[in-house]
């Protein structure tokens, strides 16, 4: 093993010299500071790859001694030790101060200087390699906390925008904050309120939103029983589409008679689900049959293709729940592609699940949408919100569980009625300690 020191004036431009006169391969022994710059020495069991010009070699005579291998002092220039052994000697004794030489077991030493961190001799390429992480990793936190202070730059301007927006427009921010108490989303409440006439006092302009809401929804009237074919009825698990199936199988026998109206359940998975609705069917007067699969519901429908009212009460699955897909499917068969689907939603969920279920069922085509337990809600404005943002055609509303008493064909001007009421009643809960300045609602 041989034995090279190396200037630089600091660590990167000394260990490149190392690297590129050594190799990789090269371990590094010790290292100093100096007032110039870093010092370190090197050793390497082969000669590296100089780039000198090639040495002739000289034929000596026979009776001729062979040429001297060069010391270390000779090719660096110093009077240093030409080998491992004996430099690790002569720094023991620079350690101990003694002028003797000590014998030093280099394999013993080796192997502590593995185990003490300060003293590891690393090749050159993994001092590099690990310096390159260090940087990447400095480099990753810096970019993390520019990315955080970008956010609450982005924040706080937002909020000084906002505040500019409140102050120039004082009517304009108080209407969008009233809408949003209401339940109606940021962005509908923002465009309706762009609406608002300049020259109108409050309640000019609050009762204004009300109308373009009004205005704004969508509604069929008596769609399902109005029309005779096949209705399904689809929706998420606990939003009452057994409960509803059964008010429209009771009030479609209350106009044309039990006998022209039937009841085919396809929810194998909700236990005493068939049990419920046949109660209901015996109550009514009206048949009431269980489909297992895709067949058998072509077979039902076409047994009852003579009836005048066919209402299919569907499993309620979430909108994460993979059997929803393969219910989806089953209603998409070309043998079922007379059915008229409706969503049925609960009108007191979170804007976001409603949008979510949308999402989801849109994979078939949907003829309107009937919401339910409006009697739980302390809020309409998401229900609203949902029903504009998606066009959707609201058919009926349901708030109870009286059969079939609690249901009618929807309404818009009973729903923003209904909403701003909840409004008045409700929505000033969550308001600060100056909500009583703002009793007067209009209604």
């Amino acid at each position: 093993m041989k034995i090279r020191r190396f200037y630089g004036k600091d660590m990167r431009d000394v260990l490149k010299q190392v690297k590129d006169e050594l190799g990789g391969d090269a371990v590094i022994m010790s290292n100093k500071k100096h007032a110039d710059g870093i010092e370190i020495v090197a050793a390497y069991d082969k000669e590296p790859n100089a780039t000198l010009p090639p040495k002739v070699e000289k034929k000596a005579a026979p009776t001729e001694l062979p040429s001297r291998t060069p010391t270390l002092s000779e090719i660096i220039g110093d009077s240093g030790p030409d080998s491992l052994k004996a430099l690790l000697e002569k720094q023991a004794q620079q350690n101990t101060g003694n002028s003797e030489p000590i014998a030093v077991n280099t394999q013993s030493l080796a192997s502590k200087q593995a185990v003490t961190p300060p003293t590891e001799a690393k090749p050159v390429s993994s001092v590099l390699s690990n310096e390159e992480g260090l940087n990447s990793r400095a480099l990753k936190e810096m970019r993390q906390e520019l990315s955080s202070l970008r956010n609450i730059l982005q924040f706080q301007v937002s909020g000084l925008i906002e505040q500019d927006n409140n102050r120039k427009h004082p009517l304009h921010s108080y209407l969008v904050d009233k809408l949003l108490q209401m339940g109606i989303s940021h962005s509908l409440a923002e465009e309706v309120v762009a609406y608002a006439p300049e020259s109108a006092d409050e309640r000019q302009s609050w009762l204004f939103l009300l109308k373009l809401l009004a205005n704004r929804l969508q509604t069929k009237k008596d769609d399902i029983l109005s029309k005779p074919g096949v209705v399904a009825l689809m929706g998420p698990t606990g939003n009452g589409k057994t409960t509803t199936v059964a008010k429209l199988a009771a009030q479609g026998a209350q106009k044309y008679g039990a006998e022209q109206v039937a009841i085919i359940t396809i929810d194998n998975y909700r236990i005493g689900a068939f049990e419920q609705i046949a109660t209901y069917g015996k109550i009514i007067g009206c048949a009431v049959k269980k489909a297992a699969n895709a067949n058998d519901l072509a077979d039902l429908l076409y047994q009852f293709r003579n009836k005048r009212l066919v209402l299919i009460d569907t499993a309620g699955f979430g909108q994460k729940d993979a059997r929803l897909i393969k219910q989806l499917d089953t209603i998409n068969q070309k043998s079922c592609g007379n059915i008229r689907k409706y969503l049925v939603i609960q009108a007191n969920c979170q804007y976001r699940v409603m949008q979510e279920t949308l999402k989801e069922y849109k994979q078939v085509v949907l003829q309107g949408c009937i919401f339910t337990k409006l009697d739980e809600c302390y809020s309409l404005g998401e229900a609203i919100s949902v029903a504009i943002e998606n066009q959707l055609q609201i058919c009926y509303l349901t708030n109870g569980q009286k059969v079939p008493e609690d249901m009618q064909t929807a309404d818009t001007k009973f729903l923003i009625t209904s909403a701003a009421r909840l409004y008045k009643n409700f929505g000033l809960i969550h308001t600060g300690s100056n909500s009583t300045k703002h009793t007067a609602v209009a209604v």
